[in-house]
């Protein structure tokens, strides 16, 4: 079990925003065990397709060893994001890391399994060694996480605009509460069922909170109580992230609406941005953004906005049509 305590500043300061450096680095498990996340098959194949490149494999192997099988991941490899930060951005915080930060986070996994080659070399030379391993990051992500980045990112801010929403409906406690079975907001701390064993004070910064694709049993918190506190809590609707959503065939609402904005309707039922509207139907952007004026302009759409997404959701009169469409 593991505890975070929270003043009234690191309340203020709970904030949620896209990784894409966790998502490259944790990607690696996925890769390490497929069964576990056999949603994620589709890219795995591809994946592993791209590892098998001699020229990718030699130069991603300080990333496939640090997150192998078994082993914790040191806090400096996945960095805090703000809410604009990309890769380049991470990149350039890893790269920065003072060398003794490096060794001090090392040392703090290997409780869990003693560093290999790479790692030992890492703890020896931190600063000679570092810069290979933000390169194999960058190579890992440029292989195999950019070509799927657009419809991961949607998820990811989705999840976000979803969250942000909670927070700003029912403040930290209700957030926490749902963010994930295994959280319990205790008015000043934040207790997680899990087996980490971390417990330790905010201290006044905050809390990030990151979606991440490839968490999918609990949240995970930095190690170190010294380290920027950060949270990766499993993303909502994960297993959408590899299928296209049609029109169920014979649908009469179709008939009625167009096939078009039938499929938006099905899946309005939670509030949703454009961007993850077009990921889920193959439709796009452009496409979806015109459907859902006219939806609105009808009312049978709701719009809000949470920070700097926009999401839609069925109103009484769209959810009514679909009820009389499924025959409920």
């Amino acid at each position: 079990m593991s505890e975070l305590r929270f003043s009234l500043a690191d309340v203020a300061g709970v904030r949620f925003a896209v990784s894409p450096a966790n998502e490259t680095v944790m990607s690696m498990w996925a890769l390490n065990d497929p069964i576990r996340y056999s949603l994620h098959l589709p890219w795995i194949d591809r994946a592993r397709a791209a590892l098998r490149r001699p020229e990718v494999a030699d130069r991603v192997r300080p990333l496939v060893e640090l997150a192998g099988p078994r082993r914790w991941l040191p806090d400096f490899l996945t960095p805090a994001a703000q809410l604009s930060t990309d890769l380049a951005d991470q990149l350039d915080q890893i790269a920065a890391t003072p060398p003794d930060v490096v060794v001090r986070d090392l040392l703090s996994t290997a409780s869990r399994r003693p560093p290999g080659p790479f790692g030992q070399a890492l703890l020896a030379d931190p600063r000679g060694l570092l810069p290979q391993l933000v390169e194999a990051v960058r190579v890992w992500y440029d292989e195999a996480i950019a070509p799927d980045w657009p419809r991961m990112r949607a998820l990811l801010d989705a999840d976000v605009a979803y969250r942000a929403a909670q927070l700003a409906e029912g403040g930290a406690g209700r957030l926490f509460e749902q963010i994930h079975p295994s959280l319990r907001w205790l008015g000043d701390r934040v207790v997680s069922d899990d087996p980490f064993e971390r417990d330790f004070d905010l201290r006044g910064r905050g809390l990030a909170l990151n979606p991440g694709i490839f968490t999918d049993r609990r949240v995970l918190w930095t190690l170190l109580e010294e380290s920027l506190p950060v949270g990766v809590y499993p993303v909502r609707a994960v297993g959408t992230l590899w299928e296209r959503v049609s029109t169920p065939p014979g649908d009469p609402l179709a008939r009625v609406v167009g096939a078009g904005r039938a499929a938006l309707l099905h899946l309005l039922d939670t509030a949703t941005t454009t961007t993850d509207l077009a990921r889920r139907t193959g439709m796009s952007a452009g496409n979806v953004s015109q459907h859902l004026f006219a939806l609105h302009a009808a009312g049978l759409v709701a719009r809000s906005r949470s920070g700097r997404h926009v999401l839609y959701r069925n109103t009484k009169a769209g959810a009514a049509l679909l009820r009389a469409a499924r025959g409920t």
